[in-house]
């Protein structure tokens, strides 16, 4: 069976929905090799991350033809290279489908998030009227949804009126490399590279409003001062507030920024963190938190939206506008080495449940039924 993807975001992002797209293709490609996948992107960057992805034998890259141009390719102009590979499934992994897709091409959609309908104010008007025409065409005309969270299906269901039996929760998971415990020598050569302290919280994500990071810089002053914060992150706008926020607080040396950082070196800087701290304001899910997880890191994070399906019943949640709950819950698994080892324990255990076999199956046979229904 022949299977396409949109792969805008697998060719050319390096994080976020580029590991998403990588890794789901992947997945099936390891548990399924029967099948040939072929992902199509307007571009491909050149990178290693990339580059090894496209050097499976059973995946291959698709680039528009000569004739047609990137800009309308994945929207329109792509249907004539899909019929020209005999697809049978199309997956759009990143909220949108291709417009007047034939009935002879089974269509399926991952919704991540309707975070611009719910927050709104985090967008531009422009982003948000694109953003909410393709989620929603995809939703109304895709013959079968996939939502990445509980949270995000009655999102679906709640602004686009979606049949819920049309959306299936399937969970995300992380890379491999999160999933192994990485040895000490290798650990203390990451601690070496970044100068990290013995010592510290451990925050990763985009500097933005909707992170949160805000609040774990107030909630800091009241946590263990052997501890210090590394944030692992690209700056946005935002940043600067954070900034601002830093230096009224004092707390410029107890507060490390770390960007650009190789992908490799991420599990090591998640191993090498006593706790993470995750308290963003809303998720489609929250892959950081299974990294986490993995790394057999407790974890600290927030209510509101889909955070504790990502993080299981042993992690710690807190209202992501109170920074006094914040900072209690931190110090409770800086103080308390039984709950932290607990945490650790039933944490791993909870991941499990994103193993990446287990989600290349579930997919699959969502596929298989899919056609089956036809």
């Amino acid at each position: 069976m022949n299977i396409g993807f949109d792969g805008k975001r697998a060719a050319n992002n390096l994080t976020g929905l580029g590991n998403y797209s990588r890794s789901l293709v992947l997945q099936l490609s390891e548990f399924f090799p029967q099948n040939q996948y072929f992902v199509y992107s307007p571009k491909v960057k050149s990178h290693q991350q990339i580059s090894s992805f496209f050097g499976k034998e059973n995946i291959h890259l698709i680039l528009p033809d000569q004739s047609s141009s990137s800009i309308l390719w994945r929207s329109l102009r792509i249907k004539r290279q899909l019929a020209k590979n005999n697809i049978v499934i199309y997956h759009g992994l990143s909220n949108e489908i291709p417009i007047g897709m034939p009935s002879s091409i089974h269509t399926i959609v991952t919704i991540h998030d309707l975070i611009f309908l719910r927050f709104p104010q985090y967008y531009k008007f422009i982003d948000r009227l694109i953003y909410n025409f393709k989620s929603k065409y995809a939703c109304q005309h895709a013959d079968h949804i996939i939502a990445i969270s509980e949270q995000t299906k009655k999102d679906i269901t709640e602004y686009y009126n979606i049949d819920p039996s049309k959306i299936e929760v399937l969970y995300q998971t992380c890379d491999d490399s999160f999933k192994q415990i990485i040895q000490g020598e290798l650990k203390g050569a990451i601690r070496k590279k970044y100068n990290l302290p013995q010592k510290y919280i451990l925050n990763v994500g985009t500097i933005e409003p909707r992170k949160n990071l805000l609040a774990l810089i107030q909630a800091l002053p009241a946590i263990d001062p052997a501890y210090k914060l590394v944030v692992v992150g690209k700056k946005q706008t935002y940043a600067q507030k954070v900034g601002a926020e830093i230096e009224r607080l004092d707390l410029t040396e107890r507060v490390i920024f770390l960007k650009d950082i190789p992908f490799s070196d991420l599990p090591s800087i998640y191993q090498l963190a006593t706790v993470f701290v995750y308290p963003s304001f809303y998720e489609g899910f929250g892959i950081p938190i299974i990294e986490a997880l993995y790394g057999r890191i407790p974890v600290v994070s927030a209510t509101g939206s889909c955070l504790e399906e990502a993080g299981g019943p042993f992690s710690l949640y807190v209202d992501p506008n109170d920074t006094v709950a914040l900072a209690k819950a931190i110090n409770l698994v800086l103080t308390d080495q039984a709950l932290a080892e607990r945490m650790k324990e039933e944490g791993l255990k909870y991941a499990q449940k994103f193993n990446t076999s287990t989600l290349a199956s579930q997919l699959m046979d969502s596929y298989r039924n899919m056609i089956s229904k036809s």
